[in-house]
């Protein structure tokens, strides 16, 4: 089976890092890539693109709120349409960066606020992703599984991929637990490994409440600005490897024949 890591990238600013950038984007196999909002600038898109055009690593825009002291993790009172400028102002800015690199943007993946009140509304999902769709109908839209995002999605005739977190805590229903609540961001290597482990093998997770639920997704994303990404990161690559899958960009994943969400096969 084939299988994708992606991480969010390019969260910086100017001199400013939020991360290690240049050894994480060694791991993963697609890069979303902020596009100057919440994070990143056009020197940082820049260097961005020519890292993943140099190993292999398929580029995707992480459109958020433009609220940097926040990170993009405060909603915003934004119309709709304002919200769709917003996604295409972005989304334009890293397309023409990489066009001017010889890069195709495959993918799209919202940040935080952004993507939690594209989630909440059908109406705003299918506005926003009508508006993808108008800029490159050939776009992958990363969400997770099951969400607002994915239904309008597939409404515009967009292809998706969904995704399993691997550094956050899920609740019963599915859906993330707020950052708010203690234990939310998951930080220690063993328990990552036995989260990427089990999803692997039987397409499930255990969330906070000690329940298993099935995850749907073809997608691993370990989030930059977890403390310790990069070691995170490499966990994830080395249990997904240990279990026989192959990392591989979205767009190689979706066209494997293998329809497969886990690997069924014991570890020897």
């Amino acid at each position: 089976m084939k299988i994708d890591l992606n991480s969010d990238m390019g969260e910086g600013f100017g001199p400013y890092r939020l991360c290690d950038d240049e050894a994480l984007m060694e791991v993963v196999s697609s890069a979303n890539i902020a596009c100057g909002f919440h994070a990143g600038d056009p020197n940082t898109m820049a260097r961005m693109v020519r890292l993943a055009k140099a190993l292999g690593v398929a580029v995707g825009a992480h459109p958020g709120f433009p609220d940097r002291v926040g990170f993009g993790r405060r909603e915003m009172p934004v119309e709709a349409d304002e919200m769709r400028q917003q996604v295409l102002y972005q989304l334009g800015a890293l397309t023409a960066i990489a066009r001017g690199e010889g890069v195709p943007v495959a993918h799209i993946g919202f940040h935080a606020a952004m993507g939690n009140m594209i989630n909440r509304d059908p109406a705003l999902a299918d506005l926003i992703m009508q508006a993808v769709s108008s800029v490159d109908p050939d776009l992958i839209v990363f969400a997770m599984p099951n969400t607002e995002i994915e239904r309008a999605a597939t409404r515009a005739g967009l292809t998706t991929l969904t995704l399993f977190l691997a550094d956050r805590a899920y609740d019963a229903a599915g859906q993330l637990v707020s950052r708010n609540l203690p234990n939310s961001v998951l930080k220690e290597e063993a328990t990552v490994r036995a989260r990427v482990r089990q999803f692997l093998e039987s397409g499930t997770v255990t969330t906070i409440d000690n329940q298993t639920i099935e995850i749907r997704a073809r997608s691993i994303l370990v989030h930059s600005d977890t403390p310790g990404s990069l070691e995170l990161a490499r966990v994830v690559r080395s249990e997904i490897e240990a279990a026989g899958a192959t990392i591989a960009p979205a767009r190689e994943v979706l066209a494997c024949a293998d329809g497969a969400t886990h690997l069924t096969h014991q570890r020897t």
